[in-house]
């Protein structure tokens, strides 16, 4: 599951996902609780290839929570998420996006130690992952906060992603899309999205070992990139 990743700059959103960029900055590299773009219709009756950039906090935040909960909410097991507490209002409500990211980071065990790897796509384009997202009228300081979670599903066998997390636990990966499939994904009524619930081709990923960034540098902000 993905905890940590680096959000799509301005460039890509436009470029890529054909969205306008938020017009607030956010950080270079996004951790639960942070605020980082996501991809959803921008009214209930926009039609295929309508689609808005806003910024959310990385972790849902239902109406009733603290926004603490974050922390736990960053993503959503798609096996569960229409009866959770914390997911089923959005899932139910049809409020499905897409996350814009560059590339993520899980722990690989291979080495006998925790090493940082980054995953990306294997042609240097952004991924979108499909995601859910949340309203809350009093997010804090009397402002609303939109907050998203990324849906993740069974990785046990994946070529790739089979290679993450601790030995013995169960492996699991982000449901990411084709970037064809945005709109449907935007668009799909809820009880037809478990055919988007499909494993990412191992080939059309690429991993490599990363260090991690210093705190300074992982606060830096994508101002317009």
């Amino acid at each position: 599951m993905c905890a940590n990743y680096l959000p799509s700059t301005h460039h890509q959103l436009q470029q890529f996902f054909g969205v306008a960029p938020p017009d607030s900055d956010y950080p270079a590299e996004a951790f639960p609780g942070y605020m980082a773009p996501m991809i959803r219709l921008p009214r209930a009756d926009a039609v295929p290839g309508d689609r808005a950039c806003a910024l959310g906090m990385f972790g849902l935040v239902p109406g009733w929570a603290d926004s603490k909960l974050a922390r736990q909410t960053y993503n959503a097991r798609t096996e569960t998420v229409a009866s959770k507490p914390s997911f089923r209002h959005a899932y139910k409500h049809h409020q499905f996006c897409v996350i814009p990211l560059r590339s993520f980071y899980e722990p690989s065990y291979e080495s006998g130690k925790v090493v940082r790897y980054e995953i990306a796509d294997a042609d240097g384009a952004p991924l979108g992952v499909a995601g859910i997202w949340e309203y809350k009228q009093d997010g804090g300081n009397g402002l609303p906060l939109l907050s998203f979670s990324m849906l993740t599903i069974n990785a046990d066998g994946h070529a790739l992603m089979q290679r993450f997390h601790k030995p013995g636990d169960e492996k699991r990966m982000m449901v990411i899309l084709d970037p064809e499939r945005y709109d449907a994904w935007l668009h799909c009524p809820v009880e037809e999205a478990e055919r988007f619930f499909v494993r990412y081709p191992s080939e059309r990923l690429v991993a490599r070992p990363a260090p991690r960034l210093g705190k300074a540098a992982a606060q830096e902000t994508l101002p317009g990139l």
